[in-house]
């Protein structure tokens, strides 16, 4: 059993070490906020954490100021868990949300309403 949790935390600090895919997307987020973050609060007034499964956690505020994006866990009304390669397929719209949802590629906790706004904040910050 250490076995395995040592192989699972090996394959972890890797991903961390090499970075993911979902990077560039987080990086583009950011980018988006410093242009039209407060427009975005506005509509959004939510806090998102993404838990990526291959080892990164990010918190998205769209709720406070101009918004904010930090990697590490925090507070949020959403919590969702998903694959670096379905985050990434997701925020480059190859892969609807729902469909994620429904084929188990995608887990929300919280508030699953807010969730739905979700393909908005990534069209709209991700341009």
């Amino acid at each position: 059993q250490a076995s395995v949790l040592c192989f699972l935390c090996a394959r972890k600090a890797a991903a961390a070490a090499m970075g993911l895919k979902s990077d560039a997307v987080f990086a583009k987020i950011q980018a988006g906020l410093e242009s039209q973050g407060a427009e975005v609060v506005k509509k959004t007034n939510a806090i998102f954490a993404f838990k990526i499964k291959e080892g990164k956690n990010w918190v998205l505020d769209l709720k406070n100021g101009s918004g904010s994006l930090k990697e590490g866990e925090g507070k949020a009304d959403a919590t969702i868990t998903i694959a670096d390669e379905d985050f990434v397929a997701m925020a480059e719209g190859k892969l609807n949300g729902m469909q994620a949802f429904m084929g188990g590629k995608l887990k929300i906790s919280g508030n699953m309403m807010l969730a739905q706004k979700l393909g908005s904040v990534l069209e709209s910050v991700g341009k």
